[in-house]
């Protein structure tokens, strides 16, 4: 096994008002040179949004781009027609292939959003343009993994461009957890959204993350209740 541990006092951070960042790796106006990217994901952002202000309409190409609420609600336009509000428990995919334009805002006028702003290389490039969000239902992702994210497109997951799958998982603490890689060569990049979990003797505490490669399962202890988010990608 190697392992590569990011603390989340460790980020790059960025403030704008409106928008406070976080910035597991390098992004806009922070850059580390050690922080480029895990493999084929280049940027995990934890980003806060006040009430009523967002994203304006920009635009993306050849990028894979998901986003997972935290807490609070993110209202979606795009330049290929989508206009959706995305909620906690849901997850949103964009592949951005040849481009589109889009624009993220908070849809409450009295409440902050937190989401995780997640990119990845594509596997195919200027791909067709696709956008799809998807609820899932907590309990099963209960003291076990739940499939949110997977290159199989096989309906109980949202598609995404690239070998790569993406797992939420809430334990309950004193939980013995394991994961096992789908496809040989890939690694693991665990973050940890909120609690406490044990690692090859590493303790990683709320929005810490570890990147794993060379093996192909991962267990974890759970000290206190814990969510957390895998992500499963080529390196």
């Amino acid at each position: 096994m190697k392992k590569i541990i990011h603390r989340a006092e460790s980020r790059g951070a960025a403030d704008h008002g409106w928008l406070r960042s976080k910035h597991t790796f390098s992004f806009a106006n922070y850059y580390n040179p050690e922080r480029m990217g895990f493999g084929k994901l280049r940027v995990l952002n934890d980003d806060i949004i006040d009430a009523a202000t967002g994203f304006d309409t920009h635009s993306h190409d050849n990028m894979e781009i998901i986003s997972v609420p935290i807490r609070g609600e993110l209202r979606h336009r795009d330049s290929i027609g989508n206009t959706y509000v995305i909620r906690e428990n849901e997850v949103q995919v964009m592949s951005a292939g040849t481009g589109v334009s889009h624009s993220e805002y908070n849809n409450s006028d009295s409440l902050a959003a937190n989401f995780l702003q997640i990119w990845i290389l594509p596997k195919l490039k200027n791909i067709e343009p696709r956008y799809e969000q998807r609820k899932f239902d907590p309990e099963q992702r209960h003291n076990r993994f739940l499939t949110v994210v997977a290159p199989d497109n096989d309906g109980d997951s949202i598609w995404i461009n690239q070998d790569v799958w993406f797992s939420l998982g809430d334990f309950d603490s004193g939980n013995n957890g394991n994961y096992s890689l789908h496809k040989n060569g890939n690694g693991l990049y665990i973050f940890v959204i909120s609690g406490q979990i044990r690692i090859d003797s590493e303790t990683l505490n709320d929005r810490d993350a570890i990147g794993i490669t060379d093996v192909d399962s991962v267990t974890f202890e759970t000290l206190q209740s814990s969510q957390l988010l895998m992500i499963e990608i080529p390196m």
